[in-house]
């Protein structure tokens, strides 16, 4: 494999908040009053996955009432239930779901939790194993899909995908959202040579990754996770950006190429990574505008090698 260009970003990292408490009337403008108002401005510029916003809403709104998940977790629901591409990601993840009619066995490799969430209540009779690496998040997944009466439908794993040992099993279909990006060196090869061992004949299996016109790696200060070693410089891994002849060569050399794709990206370059910052540093960033802000900012296109910038591109496979 030929190497990747190498930049390293310093990422501020997340503060303590300085809010100490909020009048009434502010949480119920953040938690009830903005996320439909930029929700309806947001359809004017025919933002994807609002139709998934607004389950993801009324989800939210349901939990806080019965009390039943925790409550600034609930408010997530509400105020912040996406964020950023996720607007894309859940969009064509869902209709890829959608259009599978047996769906008996689901595996999902470390997506945002509320996708296979909604997944199991679109297919009551589903069966789903739920793999994450990262103990405490799986844990708020345990929580949610309890909440959600969901969880006697659920084997949860704490595994890296290198470490997943399901021998004798198969599945109808495989998901997993901006995840083997994560995965340093040459494993993110062995990471989907393993998923699409894991898929049955005539299962999908739907991914997405970061893309850019040239690939490269970006390499962060801030080890969120824990999961991997730092260098001498305390720099890992923060994600990989395929671009179309790194797919060919660790994806499509594997699966094929794939039977449906698409690509949303920045319209303007920088677009992301200013906003990234701007969320982590921010004590009271606007998490609520986030589809309205998608729409200002970012468009689908027809090639990765149209992107004036970099975006995701989310794919998918039959078997």
């Amino acid at each position: 494999m030929n190497a990747l260009k190498k930049i390293r970003t310093h990422i501020a990292r997340p503060g303590i908040s300085r809010r100490k408490s909020h009048a009434w009337i502010k949480i119920i403008a953040r938690e009830f009053l903005y996320p439909p108002i930029y929700w309806y401005r947001a359809h004017r510029h025919h933002v994807p996955g609002l139709d998934i916003q607004a389950l993801i809403y009324r989800l939210g709104l349901r939990l806080m009432i019965r009390g039943k998940f925790g409550i600034v977790l609930s408010q997530k629901l509400l105020s912040s239930p996406m964020d950023s591409v996720r607007y894309f990601e859940f969009d064509f993840f869902r209709r890829g779901v959608l259009n599978q009619s047996n769906l008996k066995n689901y595996l999902d490799i470390s997506s945002p939790r509320l996708f296979p969430a909604l997944v199991l209540q679109d297919f009551p009779q589903t069966k789903m194993t739920l793999v994450n690496p990262d103990i405490k998040d799986l844990e708020i997944t345990k929580e949610l899909f309890s909440a959600c009466r969901l969880d006697s439908r659920c084997r949860f794993l704490n595994d890296p995908i290198s470490h997943l040992h399901l021998i004798g099993q198969s599945f109808d279909m495989i998901t997993s959202m901006s995840v083997i990006e994560h995965i340093p060196g040459g494993k993110d090869v062995s990471a989907l040579k393993k998923m699409w061992s894991l898929l049955q004949p005539n299962g999908r299996l739907l991914i997405s990754v970061p893309c850019a016109q040239t690939a490269f790696e970006e390499y962060i200060d801030y080890n969120e996770y824990g999961l991997l070693k730092p260098d001498e410089d305390s720099y890992v891994l923060g994600q990989r950006f395929y671009d179309r002849m790194l797919l060919q060569d660790r994806f499509w050399n594997i699966t094929g190429t794939p039977s449906h794709m698409a690509v949303y990206g920045e319209k303007q370059e920088g677009v992301f990574f200013r906003n990234r910052q701007e969320r982590l540093t921010s004590d009271d960033y606007p998490f609520w505008w986030e589809p309205y802000f998608m729409g200002l900012n970012y468009q689908k296109y027809d090639s990765i090698d149209d992107l004036p910038g970099i975006g995701v591109v989310a794919m998918e496979f039959v078997k």
